[in-house]
């Protein structure tokens, strides 16, 4: 089943052209090839190597002898090297870099049949090349990967942990993506590069255009929104999917992309976007980082040990406040105390007076006493007149006014006794209102 799958894919996915749209030719005495009807050019090989699938493909290798980097560039589904040898030479000297181009198996003159497996085969074969007979290492090589071709590409960076960049030119997100919005990943799908991506551990760069009608622009952005380390892309407005070489804005993007990709550091993977990849920090930017972040973290102990002192100041404060209180309820006790040893007849005296708190209960104010008062001589002019009628009754007269002149202490100190009653009532009011409820 996985066969017949694979094979479907194949004839929906390949488009190798037919016949090839170039010609080998081989001197005999060297041994050296070359593409026919092209401009000879000695920077310039082409070279056969056998994969592990125990295919032959096609490469061609452009030499520049300023590049510090190597592009190795993966083509479309429907191109081939004969299409795109001039291409080549053109990135190789405008972006000064070593770049190898390659035919799938079954493309140009490569043998075999194109297939998923077959590409993941060619480009490690293309691989191991430029590091055994160019001498490239794996942290100056840069894949290169246009529409088809950022399969292998995105395969291959999923298992290279020091590559030094990934460019995806029109990329998919899996091969039957590009018929279908799936929403899922299926078994038999070719090219899962959605779910590849994040595994890729170097800068990425996307290229796609807004007007694409092969592969949706959509593909190219959520690819790139699942890069770990995005790099500005370059949306061509108006781009579709086999022109975008055409925009100016392609090469000049590309130029930018390459510098920052030669100034940054090797091994320390690029953050951030756009400028930030073409400044790199320099070491004395990161020596003055550390500086700054060693003061910060002094700065930050100094101000909390402070406050630690500060709370063990405000904490010794209350203890010794707390302390003191303590004492002064000791003492304020003892003082009690003594006042009671000196008190010997107290008890005696308050059975024959009021007790000096019930004197200063019914002593609110001197006003309320003038009222109380002037209250009372009233009631004796009205005891008075009450007398008047009986005149004739001198000696109980005076014996009245005897006994009110003995009762008048009273009176007041009765009314007193009321407006304490009073105070006290208003005072547990208070005290109810305060209790919690409920």
């Amino acid at each position: 089943m996985g066969g017949v799958t694979s094979s479907l894919a194949a004839k929906l996915a390949f488009f190798p052209p037919d016949p090839p749209s170039y010609e080998l030719v081989k001197d005999q005495s060297s041994g050296k090839m070359w593409i026919a009807n092209v401009s000879i050019k000695e920077n310039v090989d082409v070279l056969k190597l056998c994969t592990k699938r125990g295919n032959e493909i096609v490469a061609v290798y452009v030499r520049n002898p300023a590049a510090s980097l190597t592009l190795l560039y993966s083509h479309g589904n429907a191109a081939d090297l004969g299409q795109l040898y001039e291409l080549f030479i053109e990135l190789s000297l405008h972006l000064r870099v070593n770049l190898m181009g390659y035919d799938y198996s079954g493309y140009g003159h490569s043998t075999g049949k194109p297939s998923e497996q077959n590409t993941y085969a060619d480009i490690e074969a293309a691989y191991k090349c430029l590091q055994e007979m160019y001498g490239a290492k794996e942290e100056d090589i840069i894949l290169y990967g246009q529409s088809v071709g950022s399969g292998p590409t995105l395969d291959l960076a999923s298992r290279l942990n020091r590559l030094r960049a990934v460019i995806l030119h029109s990329p998919i997100l899996s091969g039957l993506r590009v018929m279908y919005p799936v929403k899922k990943t299926y078994w038999f799908d070719i090219y899962k590069n959605i779910d590849k991506i994040a595994l890729v551990n170097c800068p990425v760069l996307v290229i796609h255009g807004t007007a694409d009608d092969v592969v949706d622009c959509c593909h190219g952005k959520q690819l790139w929104e699942l890069c770990k380390e995005k790099y500005e892309p370059l949306w061509l407005t108006g781009g579709n999917h086999c022109n975008l070489e055409l925009f100016p804005a392609y090469i000049k993007h590309l130029k930018k992309f390459i510098s920052a990709i030669e100034k940054a550091p090797v091994h320390r993977n690029m953050s951030g976007q756009g400028e930030n990849h073409s400044r790199p920090p320099s070491k004395s930017t990161d020596n003055e980082s550390k500086s700054r972040i060693s003061m910060n973290c002094r700065e930050k102990f100094r101000k909390s040990t402070e406050k630690k002192d500060n709370s063990r100041s405000s904490s010794s404060d209350e203890r010794e406040k707390s302390r003191l209180s303590v004492e002064s309820n000791e003492n304020f006790l003892s003082n009690a105390d003594k006042r009671e040893k000196f008190r010997p007849s107290t008890d005696r005296r308050d059975k024959f007076r009021p007790s000096t708190d019930n004197r200063e209960k019914s002593r609110p104010s001197t006003d309320k006493r003038e009222i109380s008062r002037s209250s009372t001589d009233k009631k004796e002019k009205s005891r008075s007149s009450t007398d008047e009628r009986v005149k004739s009754r001198n000696s109980m007269d005076l014996s009245v006014k005897t006994g009110s002149s003995i009762e008048q202490p009273e009176k007041p100190r009765k009314s007193f006794d009321r407006f304490g009653d009073m105070v006290k009532s208003v005072a547990l009011c208070n005290i109810d209102c305060f209790k919690r409820t409920g």
